[in-house]
């Protein structure tokens, strides 16, 4: 795709002043990083507070008293009995189980939900959505209206509260409007790094002005997207399209926490979702393979698509994720490993250019996990 065929956030000639190296990502010309480099950048975001773009992601507004109920049939969570003000992770999965994405869930009022979805699904969510639930309620794309800026990071708070002190009252996965700038806007206390931190949801007119705003702040500094794959894989969070795909189920994915439990097999609202069956056997009877944590023996990073090898060079599975983690100043990885070599602990091989890296299963997060819960 050339780079005229790009889209281009509300920010980009932000990033282009703050002499941003600007890739193709998701259809979207996006930083990759900024002159700190992705390991200051990572590391910044660690010890202050990060801002990045990520207003390729799709927003979505679902509105009428049918919309919670309507959506709890494409996702495996509880949106009906969400509090107002408050958001969730969710899943769309298809007939067989598999994920066709994940997303954040908040509820806005009793009868508006505002969906936020991976940049690379969103057009393929809208349909899903319009498909199974054009006509139980209003879906309302605000691809172009809105802008989504993170930031993230232990001073976070303390810098939005600047704007608007009452965030600082607010815990992990509350929602509530607020006014920055005489704008007003959506902040959530969630993030995508492991760190406290915000995403806020802002008309697209207005995103230069905030992030600008945001960025004279002496805590504060520009982070890309090499960044952000850093923190979040050391925070063990799973990329769609790379940790999760249609052909992986949330129990293989180790994403069993995210089914609500008033929609489990047991529950009062069990089931009603694509691939309940399926996804309730894997419950019950376990799974085949496992998504696992992998610490690397040697400094030498192991990266998605490498073989996973047991004591007799047998594949028992392969990475998809992994990188160098400054936080550890060590490499670290995840990927799918037949379940009777998930125990942490146990020790496998990754087949890297040839050569044999030695590698353990080990629990994740890799870097512990800061969000503010009050």
């Amino acid at each position: 795709m050339t780079t005229e065929a790009l889209a281009k956030t509300p920010l980009h000639a932000l990033h282009q002043e703050r002499g941003a190296r600007l890739v193709p990502f998701a259809g979207y010309e996006m930083p990759l990083h900024y002159s700190l480099g992705i390991l200051k950048e990572h590391l910044h975001t660690r010890e202050q507070a990060g801002l990045f773009d990520v207003s390729h992601m799709g927003q979505i507004l679902l509105h009428g008293r049918a919309a919670a109920s309507a959506l709890e049939s494409l996702v495996p969570v509880d949106i009906i009995d969400l509090p107002v003000g408050q958001q969730r992770y969710a899943l769309f999965t298809d007939e067989q189980g598999g994920i066709l994405d994940d997303l954040m869930v908040a509820k806005l009022a009793e009868d508006r939900l505002l969906l936020v979805v991976n940049a690379a699904c969103k057009t393929h969510d809208l349909k899903h959505l319009q498909q199974h639930l054009g006509t139980q309620c209003g879906i309302e794309p605000l691809f172009e209206e809105r802008a989504l800026l993170a930031l993230q990071g232990p001073q976070a708070a303390a810098v939005l509260a600047r704007l608007a002190p009452q965030v600082e009252q607010m815990t992990f996965m509350q929602i509530a409007p607020v006014e920055l700038l005489g704008c007003e806007c959506l902040a959530s206390r969630s993030g995508y790094t492991g760190e406290d931190g915000f995403e806020i949801s802002v008309p697209a007119s207005h995103a230069d002005a905030l992030a600008r705003h945001l960025l004279s702040e002496k805590e504060v500094q520009p982070i890309g997207l090499g960044a952000r794959d850093s923190l979040r894989l050391e925070a063990g969070l799973c990329l769609y399209g790379h940790d999760m795909n249609p052909s992986t189920t949330p129990a293989e994915a180790g994403l069993l926490w995210a089914i609500s439990k008033v929609r489990r097999a047991e529950g009062d609202r069990a089931g009603g979702f694509p691939g309940a069956e399926r996804i309730f056997a894997q419950q019950r009877d376990g799974v085949a393979r496992k998504r696992v944590g992998l610490l690397p023996q040697e400094r030498i990073p192991v990266r998605e698509g490498a073989d996973l090898l047991d004591a007799n060079d047998t594949v028992i599975g392969q990475v998809t994720s992994g990188g160098f983690a400054p936080s550890l100043g060590a490499p670290v990885a995840m990927g799918y490993v037949d379940s009777d070599q998930a125990t942490l602990g146990t020790q496998l091989w990754a087949r890297v250019r040839d050569k044999r890296v030695a590698v353990t299963v080990a629990k994740m997060p890799f870097v512990p996990q800061r969000y503010y819960r009050g």
